[in-house]
């Protein structure tokens, strides 16, 4: 029988998104249908492994995206969507892999739903795309994703502080302003899409903000407290409003975390 930590670090390096995606997920039922062993004998890869395409710039080089309307602009925006679904497969793996061990059998079947889901919105995306005469890989990415990665790899609780509490939560905010643009521009569908992902990320958030209050509570620290102090510590940009608070409190993340941060 393989082991839970092989079939992890398998998806993890295979590059191609759509096999990605049919890794991810398979390895999610695999590991609920009791397919694999719980042992962790071989390590994560500093890097997952990622398609030739798209082309991946650093933020200050990344082109504008145009105006929304036109399409150019709507190919951009779910280009860029595509973009941070993907990557966040990648982030969800490697949190049951890397610190699944230390973290536990919830905490693993946790993040491989995770990891699940979020291959479930990359393909969603990727056929949007597909619909609007495009494709993934047509356009340069964001190459900054990985960066939370690779700052928090020693530390399960600076990961989930700044990955699901920080990045995830963040798509809490600004997901709505984009449903309601996408939704008045007459796309139902790209609307349907949205309303999904957020729904599935508030839950992603969640499961972040819960692991992380229990592996606080266990050490005996405050976890407002030790949240603010790793943010600062290894979360390079600013924790900025405007905040979607009711969705954020409906994953455990109320403003006694963040509100001492705001620029």
């Amino acid at each position: 029988m393989p082991t839970v930590a092989q079939a992890i670090r398998a998806a993890l390096l295979t590059g191609d998104p759509r096999a990605k995606c049919f890794a991810a997920r398979k390895l999610a039922r695999d590991w609920r249908l009791g397919r694999l062993e719980w042992r962790f004998d071989v390590a994560m890869p500093d890097r997952p492994a990622w398609p030739d395409q798209p082309a991946l710039l650093p933020p200050n080089q990344m082109p504008r995206r145009g105006k929304g309307g036109s399409d150019r602009g709507r190919i951009a925006l779910w280009h860029a969507l595509a973009h941070i679904e993907f990557v966040a497969i990648d982030l969800a793996l490697d949190m049951a892999g890397r610190f699944g061990e230390q973290g536990g059998r919830e905490f693993v079947s946790d993040f491989l739903s995770v990891a699940a889901d979020e291959a479930m919105h990359f393909a969603l995306l990727a056929r949007k795309l597909e619909a609007l005469g495009s494709h993934y890989g047509a356009l340069p990415a964001h190459g900054g994703l990985w960066q939370a990665a690779e700052a928090t790899r020693g530390d399960v609780r600076a990961r989930l502080a700044v990955v699901p509490m920080v990045l995830e939560a963040r798509g809490l905010d600004v997901t709505p302003a984009t449903l309601e643009r996408v939704r008045g521009a007459g796309d139902g569908h790209g609307a349907r899409i949205l309303e999904r992902i957020l729904a599935d990320e508030i839950r992603h958030v969640a499961v972040g903000t819960r692991h992380f209050i229990d592996l606080c509570n266990a050490a005996g620290d405050s976890p407002e407290d030790s949240w603010r102090a790793l943010v600062r510590r290894h979360f390079r940009g600013a924790v900025k409003p405007p905040f979607n608070d009711s969705a954020r409190l409906a994953a455990g993340l109320s403003r006694d975390f963040y509100a001492a941060l705001v620029c």
